[in-house]
């Protein structure tokens, strides 16, 4: 399995996981609850496993990660990426049992770095034409989609939480 191919695997967990838990869950199946079932999953696999896992390429393997992204090796952007990466995956993780407000701060934050590291490529590509796979192609979407998915969804759960504590 590649590097980054790994990700595929936390998004279909992510995706398919709630879906289990609530089959198999006695709890009952409203609105809210399933918002927050993908919202926990997204955080905990996308934000804080996914984001241990680039954490560990971007320290550990640092040459094999630019060479994906089409970067020269050697520079420190790798390691201090890597060291935003793992304050993102230590609160992902966390959102497992802290909730609430850390969500909403975790979901900022975790948007915030991926939409800029999305900008980071584009411009990076309209630059230098650098369509290397870690540029251009399932990372820059995932650098797009998580944050989009992450915003959704914790509106969606907050917005139903109203309706359920009425």
């Amino acid at each position: 399995m590649a590097l980054d191919d790994i990700v595929y695997v936390f998004l279909i967990i992510a995706i398919v996981g709630p879906i289990v838990q609530l089959l198999l869950s006695k709890a009952p199946r409203t609105k809210n609850r399933v918002f927050e079932l993908f919202l926990v999953w997204f955080l905990f696999l996308m934000v804080g496993v996914g984001s241990i896992w680039a954490f560990m390429g971007h320290v550990f393997d640092a040459n094999a990660v630019a060479a994906v992204i089409g970067w020269p090796t050697g520079s420190p952007f790798q390691y201090e990426v890597g060291i935003a990466n793992l304050a993102f995956g230590v609160l992902g993780l966390l959102c497992l049992k802290i909730r609430e407000n850390f969500w909403v701060a975790t979901i900022i934050g975790f948007s915030i770095f991926y939409l800029g590291a999305a900008y980071g490529h584009i411009v990076n590509y309209m630059q230098t034409g650098n369509t290397a796979p870690g540029n251009i192609g399932f990372a820059l979407y995932m650098d797009i989609l998580v944050p989009i998915v992450l915003i959704c969804l914790l509106i969606a759960y907050k917005r139903t939480l109203k309706s359920v504590e009425d």
